[in-house]
């Protein structure tokens, strides 16, 4: 299956469907992973008695709006992209902080706030000296996207529907999400899809592998972890070899390996950008993402898109916090000279 022509030319560059997530950050050791039984460096979905105990317990920790795809959405606006967002808040405090935080950033979000006892999804991250981050993720309303909350004008606007594989476990905004897919397809737009994380790829791996089959997905972001997943097989290049073969352009990061693009059957590797010291390493593969995405739109080469997606990772690994800090339009002129 293949997208329809083009309807008209798109007035936005991207628009994202992703967790509406307020991240909460402390600094931790492995002692305390282990004390509360927590995987280092993975992420897992807690409930609320658990958010609140593991809240109680953090040290003192720094709010900063997150969400996988709200911050690929973030660093593709500081590099100049036009962007809009679709995610689900309650009418809360987190969520007044999330939609102030995207919106001052110039990122279209409109979806209605759901009012009731369901509160704005967090997601409390603890970092240790090694600046490995362990998310421990509470869905709260995010997972309560409806299909009637999509703007379809909007998506079909856009030359890119993006989309965050965390957000298809909750049935509501995996309906919503083929929607969009049908919406974007059917207007002759691009869909581009992170796979997010292994536990996803887990439970979903029969859905994804049918929407590449069916040609829906033009542009597949993921890990080297997650590739590897997806494929089922351990080793990476034959399982980027295995996916590449059907979807037109393939990214693969692999930390400070580098990363690796396959687009039309070409293969592109990079390495990872220099980094004075990794502070914190939450973002990393959203921030990849938006590097990538942005020179992608700007038709430059897929060398050009691989360096400014690690430049943009390396960016957001040398601070706390999943956004982008310093000028990304900078780091990209300075990259392109």
């Amino acid at each position: 299956m293949t997208a329809s022509a083009p309807v008209s030319a798109p007035t936005l560059d991207v628009v994202a469907i992703g967790n509406a997530i307020v991240d909460v950050l402390a600094r931790s050791d492995d002692a305390f992973l282990a004390e509360h039984a927590l995987t280092k460096g993975g992420m897992q979905l807690i409930d609320a008695d658990m958010a609140e105990s593991l809240y109680a317990d953090m040290g003192q920790a720094k709010e900063i709006s997150g969400g996988s795809a709200a911050n690929t959405l973030a660093g593709l606006a500081a590099l100049g992209k036009t962007c809009g967002f679709i995610g689900q808040v309650n009418d809360d405090q987190l969520g007044a902080v999330f939609s102030h935080d995207v919106r001052a950033i110039g990122i279209r979000f409109d979806t209605p706030a759901m009012t009731g006892d369901v509160p704005t999804a967090r997601c409390l991250i603890l970092v240790t000296p090694d600046a490995q981050r362990t998310m421990n993720t509470f869905l709260g309303a995010s997972q309560f996207l409806p299909e009637a909350a999509l703007d379809l004008d909007m998506i079909r606007s856009a030359g890119i529907l993006y989309l965050e594989g965390y957000l298809w476990d909750p049935e509501q905004p995996r309906a919503a999400m083929r929607a969009a897919i049908d919406a974007a397809r059917g207007a002759g737009r691009k869909v581009a899809f992170t796979l997010s994380d292994n536990f996803v790829i887990d439970r979903h791996r029969a859905d994804f592998i049918d929407l590449i089959d069916h040609g829906q997905i033009d542009i597949l972001f993921s890990n080297e972890g997650e590739i590897q997943s997806l494929a089922q097989i351990d080793d990476f290049d034959k399982a980027v070899a295995a996916i590449a073969a059907k979807v037109p352009v393939l990214v693969s990061t692999r930390s400070e390996k580098g990363a690796v693009a396959i687009v039309d059957g070409v293969r592109c590797e990079a390495p990872a950008a220099p980094v004075a010291q990794i502070i914190d390493t939450t973002g990393a593969g959203d921030l990849f993402a938006a590097g990538f995405l942005a020179a992608h739109i700007d038709g430059r080469s897929v060398a050009d898109c691989l360096a400014l997606g690690a430049a943009a990772a390396a960016e957001v690994i040398s601070h706390w916090g999943a956004r982008p800090e310093d000028d990304l339009g900078v780091i990209r002129d300075r990259l392109f000279a």
